[in-house]
């Protein structure tokens, strides 16, 4: 079992299969519209977890943290771990608004004209949503072209590091205070009047 779940990509696999069992145990008969709009809401939840818990790694761990660590373990984070957890935050932020828009347009849905126009009885939602689509915006406008520089991973003199760390972080600041009421009102999308 070490062998399996000591590699990220068997245990993805394994994570996967297992998905797959339990999509044919439990679904495997009903596996029409109505279930593939479930299975996105299940990939949207999916990739929001993913979006969000590094959102809250960022600025619950690595920011306050990164002042306490000794100059000569820097390079450790700068270098391979903030860029790794950077590539996934970002891609996941991207997946989830993709794939909640997709949602909210479906067929089965339809309602994407309202919620982003607060239409009666989506105003929660829409908010949520717009909420989203600005920390998504935040992410690939934003964060990520300034830690690209505050990185190293493109070039920038010591000012301008230090200056794009700076805008880095008050950006996933910001993203992290949108955070609490994009959630709640995801979570309640329609369970008040609104």
């Amino acid at each position: 079992m070490a062998n399996i779940l000591g590699n990220l990509n068997r245990a993805l696999l394994l994570g996967g299969g297992l998905l797959v069992l339990v999509v044919l145990i439990f679904h495997g008969e009903a596996m029409n519209l109505e279930w593939f709009n479930w299975f996105l809401r299940f990939f949207h939840a999916l990739c929001g977890v993913l979006w969000i818990g590094l959102l809250y790694y960022f600025n619950f761990v690595q920011i306050p943290t990164m002042p306490k660590v000794p100059a000569e373990l820097k390079p450790g984070v700068t270098k391979y771990i903030a860029p790794e957890a950077l590539f996934w935050f970002r891609w996941a932020a991207m997946a989830t608004m993709l794939i909640g828009l997709a949602l909210a347009g479906a067929p089965q849905q339809n309602y994407l004209i309202e919620a982003l126009t607060f239409q009666d009885g989506f105003r929660n939602i829409g908010l949520g949503m717009w909420l989203g689509i600005i920390m998504a915006a935040n992410v690939w406008m934003f964060i990520w072209p300034a830690q690209k520089i505050a990185l190293g991973i493109v070039d920038g003199s010591a000012d301008e590091k230090a200056a794009a760390a700076k805008k880095a972080m008050l950006f996933s600041r910001t993203n992290f205070v949108l955070s609490f009421p994009m959630l709640y009102l995801m979570v309640t999308r329609g369970g008040f009047a609104g």
